[in-house]
């Protein structure tokens, strides 16, 4: 995930106690997302796009050191001078960067100096951003550097996922509530009239700069389902041939399919193994039997183009889920340190929107008629990416409280599944 942003120029300092105290929360959170884990576990990287945990920590306190402190606060004490190029991520106009595919091996700097290191920055933050010397660019990258981390804390938690389900013990992230048998509600389409529409973020307030400028799009009448695809109705599809039958397929998708199934790779979704002829789910909680009601989760483009013609239906553009997640029904389920899994659809109206499960479109991750990317170095978050990608929408059950909006746009390639993504149907009325 990646991020760029810009904000309101009217901030007081109502707003920046408001951004301290947001800041203090977030910085606290994320410390809190290892407590049940070890160092070792912290230390994992099981694939060229995940990063250890212990990475994650270091490199969202690196954004504030690098963007805030060493620019502007200028008696500051950098914590360490190597940290520049541990720790950046992708930043060319601030320097170099070590392999992305190999962060795993750092096994210097230790977890406890990497918390040292988050303290430090803590403590400078806090006593420069609430000084009077504080110039009003330092809180627009503030609150940049807030939304930053919460979207490290969706990848933490995705990421070390993606590490504990190569053990074959299969070991739990931690003891979480599991989910309750509930009814599911049953799927139904709602209509949207479609016209001349507005898209994209408000020019006041916060957003990233993918979701502006705000602009018209014209709609067809279309129809949307009302919840999410289930596991259960997922499986459907893989017992009638769903990852045999290459005219569901993208191209590039049945090439996907046939590299797998080269590899012995499951046909099905990541994180569902068979065992004695009954499908189980890897999660956080450890590994369960399949809940079919569940949403179906961890699904990549290519599987979820593939449902969608095997349903007769398509996924939904961008604009359409836009255009219709302002009708959206019932509360996000947003990350829960008790709960961290999807929960079943039990309402009727337009639900899920918002958290359970990130939801992919069928547009490509493009800038919006006029976007300019952010000033500045932060410029290289969003722009640079707006290719071969394609954009999901609504957060997830990991995706932090008081970060996804409407116009909020993740992207990820089309054979990528480790994050929380799944499919909600669309058709034309």
């Amino acid at each position: 995930m990646k991020l760029a942003s810009s904000i309101s120029s009217e901030t007081n300092k109502v707003s920046v106690e408001e951004l301290m105290y947001e800041f203090e929360q977030t910085r606290a959170l994320s410390v809190s997302l290892i407590e049940s884990l070890s160092e070792a576990d912290c230390q994992i990287q099981s694939m060229p796009d995940a990063s250890p945990a212990k990475w994650h920590l270091a490199h969202t306190s690196w954004f504030f050191e690098t963007f805030i402190l060493k620019k502007f606060l200028p008696d500051y004490s950098e914590f360490s001078a190597q940290f520049d190029v541990l720790f950046n991520s992708y930043y060319n106009a601030v320097g170099e960067q070590f392999s992305r595919p190999n962060r795993g091996v750092l096994s210097r700097p230790s977890l406890a100096k990497v918390l040292e290191y988050r303290a430090h920055i803590n403590t400078a933050m806090q006593g420069f951003v609430q000084s009077e010397n504080c110039p009003q660019e330092v809180i627009a990258l503030l609150e940049i550097g807030i939304q930053h981390e919460k979207q490290h804390q969706e990848l933490l938690l995705t990421d070390i996922q993606h590490g504990l389900y190569q053990n074959p013990l299969l070991p739990a992230y931690a003891e979480l509530d599991l989910p309750s048998n509930t009814a599911l509600a049953p799927l139904r389409w709602i209509n949207f009239p479609g016209g001349l529409v507005e898209i994209g973020a408000d020019p006041s307030g916060y957003a990233f700069d993918n979701e502006r400028p705000r602009h018209k799009h014209y709609l067809e009448p279309f129809r949307l389902a009302s919840r999410t695809v289930t596991n259960g109705e997922y499986l459907e599809f893989i017992e009638d041939g769903g990852y045999q039958r290459s005219e569901l397929w993208l191209a590039d998708g049945w090439s996907w399919v046939l590299e797998n199934y080269n590899k012995g790779s499951n046909l099905a979704p990541l994180y569902w193994q068979k065992r004695e002829d009954v499908w189980h789910r890897y999660s956080l909680a450890g590994l369960q039997k399949l809940e079919v009601n569940q949403p179906a989760c961890n699904i990549n483009y290519f599987e979820a183009s593939a449902y969608a013609a095997w349903a007769g239906k398509r996924l939904p553009t961008e604009f359409e889920w836009e255009c219709a997640s302002h009708t959206a029904k019932d509360a996000p389920n947003y990350l829960h340190l008790d709960k961290l899994q999807t929960q079943v659809a039990s309402e009727s109206g337009l639900t899920q929107m918002f958290g359970d499960l990130w939801e992919w479109t069928a547009s490509s991750y493009l800038g919006y008629p006029g976007f300019k990317p952010f000033a500045g170095d932060a410029g290289e978050y969003n722009g640079k990416f707006m290719s071969g990608q394609f954009v999901l929408r609504g957060g997830s059950c990991v995706s932090p409280e008081n970060h996804i909006r409407s116009s909020y746009r993740n992207f990820f390639y089309p054979h990528q599944s480790w994050q929380y993504s799944g499919i909600r149907l669309a058709e034309d009325s």
